[in-house]
């Protein structure tokens, strides 16, 4: 019986590799539901060659433009997904981007027996309620960021006691040891990352390491480990993905190509995915380097010492921010230096530490609260 197949952002770079991926072998895997909220082209195109039931969007301009299309191929629209009735996905992969994935991850799961979850913001606002749902509609959960698909195999059937150190790999981004004036960066330039396809918002996090911050919180939440757990490191090959260090003196590490088919393709099948990209000499040919990221050329460590907001509420407070400031360097009216350190200063100011200090998570709107209140900090 072939396995029902949801994406929650089919049109992003994640949902791009996991269609490479299915439509090389359809005969095991039915894609019922598709989603996105802009690119409709993209879009279209998609649902020509997998025929979803459904599409998923909460854009209007999008609707109205794939309205007839899915009107003559007798796909239904929906605008939420707590629409869908009597289904249960197989595996549902959500890979929207930023904070918009998150109520889309929490309301998917009930619908779910295996979610593949590469959304670290949706985890990071929001992982108390996403593993609240997940432990009540029993369903099996998967990280595939490179980094932590890497550490949930390196420390799987491990005694978590026996961890002493793990080191999360960054490629340093495109301007690692280059002379250049960070002030005049463009968003173009910053999205250049030097070795993986991704999408502008995880580029541009890359590229001054705000990435690597936030997956330490993320990993952190999803391995129920402390902050001080974990160590970043600058890798330029982006080969070696994770490594753990234990107690016992033993030191593993996961390498694998970078190219997000393999984790994610070894997350949708359950036995051994073979890829037909492995290299038989990898080994022969690469050099790995590896160097430890310091205040000046990256000051975003900086965050993961600023102990006052290194809590629950403040890891959302620090993702929203983050969040905004990219946006608006993508937009033009920031310069790329700005991002880290208007981030850095506003987590310093006094309106955070009162914030910190009057509010906690306690529901799902609080979130949302925390999002209108960063968005008026930041002019």
């Amino acid at each position: 019986m072939k396995k029902k197949i949801c994406i929650l952002g089919s049109t992003g770079s994640i949902g791009i590799s996991t269609l490479e991926i299915l439509s090389k072998d359809k005969k095991n895997f039915e894609v019922v539901l598709l989603s996105a909220n802009q690119n409709f082209k993209l879009l279209l195109k998609q649902a020509k060659e997998f025929k979803p039931k459904y599409i998923y969007t909460n854009n209007i301009f999008l609707e109205n433009k794939i309205k007839y299309f899915c009107k003559i191929n007798k796909i239904i629209i929906i605008n939420d997904l707590n629409l869908l009735k009597k289904i249960k996905f197989d595996i549902t992969v959500s890979a929207i981007s930023g904070i918009a994935g998150l109520l889309p991850t929490i309301n998917i799961i009930k619908f779910s027996k295996k979610i593949l979850i590469a959304n670290k913001e949706s985890i990071i606002c929001g992982w108390k309620f996403i593993s609240k749902e997940l432990k009540k509609y029993n369903c099996n959960f998967i990280p595939i960021d490179s980094e932590h698909f890497s550490i949930a195999k390196l420390i799987e059937n491990k005694n978590k006691n026996l961890i002493k150190k793990i080191y999360l790999l960054a490629s340093g981004g495109p301007f690692f040891k280059k002379s250049i004036n960070l002030k005049k960066v463009t968003p173009t330039q910053a999205t250049k990352h030097p070795n993986w396809k991704m999408g502008k918002k995880i580029s541009i996090d890359s590229a001054n390491l705000m990435n690597k911050v936030l997956e330490v919180i993320e990993a952190s939440l999803i391995f129920k480990l402390p902050l001080n757990n974990f160590k970043i490191m600058i890798h330029p090959q982006s080969l070696i993905h994770a490594i753990v260090e234990f107690q016992n003196g033993l030191t593993t590490m996961l390498y694998h190509k970078n190219d997000m088919k393999i984790p994610i393709g070894n997350s949708l099948y359950e036995n051994p995915f073979l890829s037909k990209q492995l290299d038989k000499n990898i080994f022969l040919k690469k050099d790995f380097s590896f160097y430890e990221p310091n205040n000046k050329n990256f000051p975003a460590i900086k965050i993961l010492k600023l102990t006052n907001v290194l809590n629950e509420t403040g890891f959302i407070i620090i993702n929203i921010l983050n969040e905004i400031l990219v946006e608006k360097f993508l937009n033009k009216r920031i310069l790329f230096t700005d991002i880290v350190y208007k981030l850095l200063s506003i987590l310093n100011s006094k309106a955070i530490k009162n914030y910190l200090k009057n509010n906690r998570i306690q529901h799902i709107n609080d979130v949302f609260k925390a999002y209108n209140f960063c968005r008026s900090l930041v002019i």
